[in-house]
């Protein structure tokens, strides 16, 4: 199995739990604000993962990527930054509101 295989098993999930997310939330607010963070966390994981491949932290099996690489940074690297990106919002999109405690 390649990592975009991989990828992909996890990416399918993320995407359900968006799309019942969407289903319950019809603001395109938190959206926005799901897309700002992504660029933000893309642009880390871009640097940081570079850093940590560039120092010998981490390494990946040749024959397991497609060859797409941003920096030294295989493009499948990326998936994982998308789905918390997504998953977490919309995880807590979907979860039941909790009354706030008033204090006198």
């Amino acid at each position: 199995m390649n990592y975009w295989s991989l990828n992909a098993i996890f990416l399918a999930v993320v995407a359900l739990v968006a799309i019942g997310a969407a289903v319950r939330i019809r603001s395109t607010k938190p959206w926005v604000a799901i897309a700002i963070t992504l660029g933000v966390l893309l642009v880390m994981t871009a640097v940081f993962d570079n850093v940590m491949i560039g120092v010998g932290l981490v390494g990946y099996e040749p024959s397991l990527i497609s060859g797409a690489f941003i920096g030294i940074a295989p493009l499948e690297d990326f998936a994982y930054a998308v789905a918390a990106a997504i998953l977490l919002p919309s995880l807590w999109m979907l979860l039941p509101a909790r009354e706030r405690e008033t204090r006198a």
